[in-house]
């Protein structure tokens, strides 16, 4: 199976399985990031959910590295989209949607291409258009506790669960 069906039908089980993670600094938010990379299958469409600070853009700095991308890693702020094409292991699309005017923007950022590349979606600021996306494999919600931050991963697959608790 190819294209948008491959990711829509990996992605209609609920995100049954949790785990929490505490990140004592940034770090550790870097390595969590790399670890998911590591350790998860393409294709995948990773939500990651926090206020402005949280560390969202330092995780999907460590998921790239994880991948072994070695260049800049920008945050998609202004630009709403920063593709990774030439990554190991597919390609790897970073999206921040908290500028996002209007959920049918994303028609125009090209969202089915990015389905239909069979990579990585790093989708940060998803609730501006859950609706309009597709369903996630991964849902990671970063908040600030203390120095640190906590991160709350719910996923479908138990296994990838499992994986990153090693």
């Amino acid at each position: 199976m190819s294209g948008p069906a491959r990711y829509t039908s990996r992605m209609t089980e609920a995100l049954s399985y949790h785990r929490e993670f505490e990140l004592s600094d940034e770090t550790a938010t870097l390595a969590l990031g790399s670890s998911v990379a590591c350790k998860s299958q393409v294709p995948q469409v990773i939500f990651l959910r926090g206020d402005l600070g949280a560390g969202k853009t330092t995780f999907s700095r460590g998921f790239l590295r994880g991948r072994g991308h070695d260049g800049s890693v920008k945050s998609p702020t202004y630009t709403l989209v920063e593709p990774y094409e030439s990554v190991p292991g597919g390609p790897i699309f970073h999206l921040d949607l908290y500028r996002l005017a209007d959920a049918g923007e994303l028609a125009f950022l090209g969202l089915g291409d990015y389905l239909s590349a069979e990579g990585t979606l790093l989708i940060e600021w998803p609730e501006r258009a859950e609706a309009q996306l597709p369903l996630a494999t991964l849902d990671i919600t970063l908040t600030t506790q203390g120095l640190g931050r906590k991160a709350m991963v719910r996923a479908a697959d138990p296994v990838l669960l499992r994986a990153l608790s090693d």
